[in-house]
C-alpha cells in the first residue's frame, strides 16, 4: 500500500485506524465500534475517551454516513491498494431478542435449547449484542432456566424417564455456561440476584450435583454475583455454600475455580458469621492442604488471607491449632512467596499469639522454627508492617523464647528488646 493521507475524520479516536464499523456513543463521539467495546465493555469504562463525560447509556448507534464516506474513499483509492471496507452487519435488536425468549418460554425443553443455541451465536458476534441481551430479559430468561431444572424434587426427577431427565440437566447446563459465558456488566449482575432470589441455592445445589464443568461455571458465576451482593445478602448465605465452595476447593476440578473458590471466601469472611461457617465447613484443614501441595503464588497468597480471616474467631483457631501442620506450613510461607504472603502469615501468627498461646502452643512454635523465622524477619527486608507484626510477636512472649536454645544464635541478636 502507498503512503497516502487518511481525512482525520476516518480515523478512531482511540485506535487512530480507519474505522471499519462508525459508532455513535451518547456524547456525540463517533469512534469505531470494536474499539469503544472494548474500552466500554472489556475494560470496564463508563467514561467518553474524549470528552470523558460519564456515558449512562452506552448504547452504540451505528453512523452510516461516515460508513458510506469511508466506502467510498476507499473505492477512489483502490488504485493506491485501498480495499473497500464491507458494509458491517447490524447488531441484534432488542425486539429480536424478546421475541426468541416469548417464544422459547412456553415450549419444550429441544425448542429452549435450539432458543439457547441462537442466541449463544448471537452473542459470540460483538459484545453490544451482549449488552443488548442484558437489557432485553435474557438474563431472567437464562436464570429462571438454571432455577426451573435444579429446584426438581427428588420425586419429581424419578417419574420422568432417562430422556426427559438428560434433557433437563443439558439444558440447565447449557443455560449456565450461557449466563456466565455473556460476562454480565455490574448492573447485569445486579439484576440476576435482586430478581432471583433462588439462584445462589440453584447454584449451589449445582456445585453438589453437577459436573465438573457445570461446578467450574457456577463457583465463576457465583464469584461474580457475590462481589456485588449487599452486606445483608452476604451475611445470610447458608452454611450448605460454604460446603461446596470448600469442596471445590479439596476436589481441584480447575485451577481458574480454585482461584475463584478462594477470592469468593477472602470476600465472604470479613464477616464473623461467614468465618465461623468457613471453619464449620472444614476449611482450615483444606486451605493447609492447599498450601502444602501448592506453590503457585497467587493461590498460596489467598489461601492465607482466608487463614488470616478465619484466625480472627476461636473456632478458626483452634482449627488451625488442631492441624499437624498447621503453624509449620504458615511459617513456611514467610519470605518464600511474596510479601503479601509474608504479611499474611506473620498477621496468622500474631493472632494465635494474642489469643491462643498456651504452654504448648508456645513451645511448638519454638520447637518447629516459627520463632527462629519470625527473628529472621527483622533481619532482612520484608516491609516495615511485616517487621513490626513479628516484633509484637517475639515482644509478648519474650519471657518464654528469648533464652531458648532453639533460636540460632545468628538470630537470637535480631530479639527485640
Amino acid at each position: 500500500m502507498e503512503d497516502i493521507d487518511v481525512p482525520p475524520f476516518f480515523l478512531c479516536p482511540i485506535s487512530l485506524q480507519i474505522m471499519k464499523d462508525p459508532v455513535t456513543v451518547p456524547t456525540g463521539i463517533t469512534y469505531d465500534r470494536e474499539s469503544i467495546e472494548k474500552w466500554l465493555f472489556s475494560g470496564k469504562n463508563n467514561t467518553c475517551p474524549v470528552t470523558k463525560q460519564v456515558i449512562s447509556d452506552c448504547e452504540l448507534t451505528p453512523n452510516v454516513t461516515l460508513m458510506r464516506l469511508i466506502q467510498s474513499w476507499c473505492t477512489l483509492n483502490a488504485s493506491h491498494g485501498i480495499e473497500r471496507i464491507p458494509t458491517p452487519k447490524p447488531p441484534v435488536s432488542k425486539a429480536q431478542i424478546s421475541k426468541l425468549i416469548k417464544d422459547a418460554t412456553m415450549s419444550s425443553p429441544q425448542q429452549q435449547m435450539k432458543c439457547l443455541k441462537k442466541l449463544r451465536s448471537m452473542a459470540n458476534v460483538n459484545d453490544t449484542n451482549k449488552r443488548c441481551m442484558e437489557s432485553a430479559g435474557v438474563v431472567e430468561f437464562l436464570a429462571s432456566i438454571v432455577n426451573t431444572y435444579n429446584s426438581l424434587s427428588f420425586e419429581e426427577y424419578s417419574s420422568s424417564n432417562l430422556e426427559e431427565i438428560n434433557e433437563a440437566i443439558s439444558l440447565s447446563d447449557e443455560a449456565l455456561s450461557f449466563l456466565y459465558g455473556l460476562q454480565l456488566s455490574e448492573s447485569g449482575l445486579k439484576v440476576l440476584i435482586s430478581k432471583n432470589a433462588e439462584i445462589i441455592d440453584s447454584l449451589t445445589r449445582i456445585l453438589k450435583n453437577g459436573n465438573y464443568e457445570s461446578r467450574a461455571y457456577s463457583v465463576l458465576l457465583l464469584k461474580s454475583i457475590l462481589e456485588v451482593a449487599d452486606p445483608i445478602q452476604l451475611i445470610n448465605l447458608r452454611q450448605e455454600l460454604f460446603v461446596e465452595i470448600v469442596q471445590i476447593l479439596r476436589d481441584q476440578i480447575s485451577h481458574q475455580a480454585t482461584k475463584s473458590s478462594l477470592r469468593l471466601l477472602v470476600n465472604l469472611c470479613p464477616w464473623g458469621r461467614n468465618r465461623v461457617k468457613a471453619v464449620a465447613a472444614n476449611a482450615v484443614s483444606v486451605l493447609i492442604n492447599l498450601l502444602l501441595d501448592s506453590s503457585e503464588k497467587r493461590v498460596c497468597e489467598m489461601a492465607l488471607m482466608v487463614l488470616d480471616l478465619v484466625c480472627q474467631c476461636a473456632e478458626g483457631r483452634a482449627e488451625l491449632l488442631g492441624h499437624g501442620a498447621g503453624l509449620a506450613v504458615v511459617s513456611k510461607k514467610i519470605l518464600r512467596v511474596s510479601q503479601v504472603a509474608s504479611e499474611k502469615a506473620v498477621r496468622i501468627l500474631l493472632s494465635i499469639s494474642k489469643f491462643s498461646a498456651t504452654n504448648n502452643v508456645l513451645q511448638e512454635m519454638l520447637q518447629i522454627g516459627v520463632v527462629a523465622k519470625l527473628c529472621l524477619v527483622l533481619q532482612v527486608d520484608c516491609g516495615i508492617k511485616n517487621k513490626e507484626k513479628a516484633r509484637e510477636v517475639l515482644k509478648l512472649h519474650a519471657r518464654a523464647w528469648k533464652n531458648s536454645p532453639c533460636i540460632p544464635a545468628n538470630l537470637l541478636s535480631f530479639y527485640p528488646s
